[in-house]
């Protein structure tokens, strides 16, 4: 891009002039995320050889140090004439930066124009506390950034990773059985993820640490050499994840521990930095998991069936918005047969019942599978990608299953090799086959009941 696409008036003297600053001057495509100007200072330190080095560059990978666009991006809150200030820790110069933004249009495009006053000079007397707070401000404003928890804890995992030239950043939650999973992770480029194999996590390997948790102390490594023979357990889990160091910090919540995070290889001169940092935010993260738990049990009721643990009507339709056209369908639509009859004979307790045994019955057959209770007696079954032969055998399954459980339904049945019809033409196919299965059924039922009654009746006139 040359620079008179972006002139208002004596172009070569403005830029001349911010060649010459001692602040960073930068100028990003606000449509395209690309930097299309940095003026010397900020090529310094943004480590940019050359003004040619920045065209085409996202502004979010050199100036944040993010593969993303920043959660916390101001481009809406611009506007021509006005200048946004804030002050903003940064991750990639490790310095606190008093921020002026504002939006250049020219020639129907839009920029972002920022300057960046570095304030590190200004705060060397109180240099530690200064930097943690900086750093844990701007962390907690990047979280609150992201819409949803589970966005937040992400950014945030990013955000420390990327700010204390760490190889991987963590979170541990303790589960029911007392095991640790691996919850979140964010890696470095070029480190290898460790998050799957890291699910059921013995206690016995954290224990050590735990005895510091208890105590009210971070877990520090400053050299994995240093606990080969102390900690045998605990080198042996480390070594093969190519952990040299480490800072592991606890999550209480009311006064309990259920997890812990940590940073693995970050710079020796930061450890004790991090220990303060981690205590700190230790608190907020345990905020945002219990907002995440708060949120997925709100999309527990909005999302399933209370009674059978299954996906309602609402879950359907979110599925149904999913599925991919090349790939084959089975449909299953079901109808639970004697319901009426039990609640009316036994009670809706009975009749609840019932429908959980019939849920199981789905789950133990189709349990890879989306299953959906969509009435009071209606249950549905969609299997994407499933091959025809292997869906009509899990159907005679499903009807030893329904024998062994004692509960019986009704199933109409559709498959089609492509998903490419109407679906709802398609489930509109499968009830009316439910419906003709349900007649027969019915048929052989009262077949049967008719022979008991013939068969009572020689009975009791033999007597």
């Amino acid at each position: 891009m040359k620079k008179s696409e972006l002139t208002v008036q004596n172009t070569e003297q403005l830029w001349a002039f911010y060649e010459r600053m001692q602040e960073s001057v930068c100028v990003v495509d606000m449509d395209c995320h690309e930097l299309v100007y940095a003026n010397r200072y900020a090529r310094r330190i943004y480590g940019i050889e050359s003004e040619e080095d920045v065209k085409g560059k996202k502004c979010y990978e050199l100036l944040r140090g993010s593969s993303l666009p920043c959660t916390a991006c101001n481009n809406k809150k611009l506007v021509p004439g006005f200048f946004l200030e804030e002050v903003r820790y940064n991750p990639v110069i490790k310095k606190k930066q008093a921020l002026k933004e504002t939006l250049i249009e020219e020639n129907g495009k839009r920029y972002r124009f920022e300057l960046g006053v570095d304030l590190s000079a200004w705060e060397q007397q109180n240099k530690g506390y200064e930097d943690n707070e900086a750093m844990i401000n701007e962390g907690l404003r990047i979280a609150m950034m992201a819409s949803v928890p589970e966005d937040s804890i992400a950014a945030l995992l990013e955000y420390l990773g990327q700010s204390l030239n760490s190889d991987r950043v963590y979170i541990f939650e303790e589960t029911d059985g007392g095991a640790f999973q691996n919850t979140y992770e964010w890696c470095a480029d070029g480190v290898i993820p460790q998050k799957e194999n890291l699910q059921n996590v013995s206690f016995q390997v954290v224990n050590p640490w735990y005895q510091k948790f208890i105590q009210d102390e971070n877990v520090i490594i400053k050299s994995l050499e240093s606990v080969r023979e102390e900690d045998k357990t605990v080198f042996a889990y480390l070594e093969p994840q190519n952990i040299d160091s480490l800072v592991v910090s606890p999550l209480i919540s009311e006064g309990k521990i259920i997890g812990f995070y940590g940073v693995d290889n970050p710079p020796e001169k930061f450890l004790e930095h991090i220990t303060t940092l981690l205590r700190i935010l230790g608190h907020f993260i345990v905020t945002l998991l219990h907002r995440r738990n708060h949120v997925r049990r709100l999309e527990e009721l909005c999302f399933q069936d209370q009674l059978t643990g299954i996906g309602n009507r609402h879950a359907m339709g979110e599925y149904i918005g999913t599925m991919q056209a090349e790939r084959s369908i089975g449909i299953l639509y079901c109808d639970v047969m004697g319901l009426k009859k039990v609640n009316d004979l036994n009670g809706h307790r009975e009749g609840d019942k019932l429908l959980i045994r019939v849920g199981e019955c789905l789950k133990t057959v189709f349990g890879e599978y989306e299953l959906f209770r969509i009435g009071g007696d209606e249950f549905l079954v969609l299997c994407e990608g499933i091959g025809e032969k292997d869906l009509k055998d899990r159907i005679k399954l499903l009807n030893a299953e329904m024998r062994k459980r004692n509960s019986l339904m009704a199933v109409g049945c559709v498959w089609r090799a492509e998903n490419d019809e109407d679906i709802d033409r398609l489930l509109k196919e499968a009830d009316e086959r439910m419906y003709e299965d349900k007649r027969i059924r019915y048929a052989g039922v009262l077949a049967k009941e008719t022979e008991t009654n013939r068969q009572n009746a020689l009975h009791f006139s033999h007597l």
